[in-house]
């Protein structure tokens, strides 16, 4: 990415005059387009009134759609609008047969919630979680994987593309490929790595995948996606719970599903944070998604390095490919470094033990600080963090 590209990014990002924004993993910085696409709609319901204007813009609320399947690679009609990435998840593990005796098959870099939902399923249906062990290099095993799928026929297999709490990037596409073979849902949580790295659902061998907006992918909080397969859709998977916007009630003991994956979403939710998402996701695709990986991933490197220089200091992401979040342990560093790097402009976050439990304890730590840089941030943001982080570290003694 140019330097006249990055100044465009930054000229489109209001907020990047307001301080170092690092907590891209988090929530990252809007860009205009996504700003206007917002604002203009909530104007229209101002205006017209919520139904109506729905109905007006239909138009650019379909274009919201079609950007972010194109933005997935996905055939048309098998994305639903959900609220977050969470929501979907648990939309497509109800969708799930689930009986007592299955398994869920997943790795020890699950994100906490998903987690927190296949412990729900043990308590309530007595399913089994199992978890595949993590190759010496870091990320799972994935031969070991194939090799439990194999011996224990789980009922679905659940992978984190990127989990919350390091850098670390899995490949999901030969997990995928196996579950494809054996007719094994695959469902993919992508929440990290949409809009910071290339996603093709069908390479990836999704049954699947879903994702937030308000990430890597710079749209609006309270707004994601869920992406369901051709053949999940042919195969009548619904969600536990359908609402009036995904099924017809047609006789007193019949409904119907939706055709597509709107089977998969809920009557109510913001069409202006839908339009705000499918804003981000054309923004995305106009800027270049590997042009993005690979600017954020450079100044994600700048990072681990600088840190590598810092007394004290044990950069925590493992694996044969890393991503722009960067997770440190810093000696004598607590949550409070947070607050206190906020104060000097620069803004991050803290993961503790219990978002990665097996993860941390592997590792030996209480938890983490958290950077996560993006294609818009600069060399000398990254370098005024690390100097913010060479001043707390003497704090951190006394």
């Amino acid at each position: 990415m140019t330097a006249a590209e990055v100044h465009r990014l930054r000229e489109d990002t209001p907020g990047v005059v307001h301080g170092i924004h690092l907590n891209n993993a988090g929530a990252a910085l809007t860009p205009r387009p996504v700003q206007t696409a917002i604002a203009e709609h909530l104007q229209a319901e101002v205006e017209l009134g919520g139904y109506e204007a729905a109905d007006a813009r239909a138009d650019r609320i379909d274009e919201a759609y079609r950007s972010v399947e194109a933005l997935l690679g996905a055939p048309r009609g098998s994305v639903a609008f959900v609220e977050n990435a969470t929501v979907g998840f648990a939309q497509a593990l109800s969708a799930i047969p689930f009986r007592a005796g299955d398994r869920i098959l997943t790795t020890r870099n699950d994100y906490v919630s998903n987690h927190l939902m296949y412990l729900s399923l043990e308590e309530r249906l007595n399913i089994e979680t199992l978890i595949a062990p993590d190759a010496p290099e870091g990320g799972v095993d994935t031969g070991a994987l194939v090799d439990l799928a194999r011996r224990k026929r789980p009922r679905l297999v659940a992978m984190t593309h990127i989990p919350t709490s390091s850098g670390l990037v899995q490949d999901p596409a030969p997990v995928g490929a196996f579950c494809r073979e054996f007719g094994i849902p695959f469902l993919v949580d992508a929440c990290q790595s949409v809009g910071q790295m290339p996603l093709d659902v069908e390479a990836l061998g999704a049954t699947f995948l879903s994702a937030t907006s308000r990430k890597f992918l710079r749209g609006p909080r309270g707004s994601g996606f869920l992406y369901i397969a051709p053949e999940a859709l042919e195969r009548g998977l619904t969600p536990l719970f359908p609402d009036l916007r995904g099924a017809d009630w047609v006789t007193k003991d019949l409904a119907q599903p939706a055709p597509d994956a709107r089977r998969f979403e809920n009557w109510e939710f913001s069409w202006a944070l839908v339009l705000g998402t499918g804003a981000a996701a054309r923004y995305a695709l106009d800027t270049g998604i590997e042009a993005i990986r690979d600017r954020s991933r450079a100044l994600a490197d700048r990072l681990r390095t600088g840190l590598d220089s810092i007394e004290g200091s044990r950069v925590l992401d493992r694996g044969p490919e890393l991503c722009a979040i960067v997770t440190v342990h810093l000696e004598g560093a607590t949550e409070t470094w947070v607050r206190k790097l906020r104060e000097r402009g620069i803004r991050t976050s803290w993961v503790d033990r219990s978002s990665a439990v097996l993860d941390y304890d592997d590792q030996g730590v209480d938890g983490a600080l958290r950077i996560s840089p993006h294609a818009y941030n600069t060399e000398e943001e990254v370098d005024e963090a690390l100097d913010a982080l060479r001043t707390l570290r003497p704090d951190a003694r006394r």
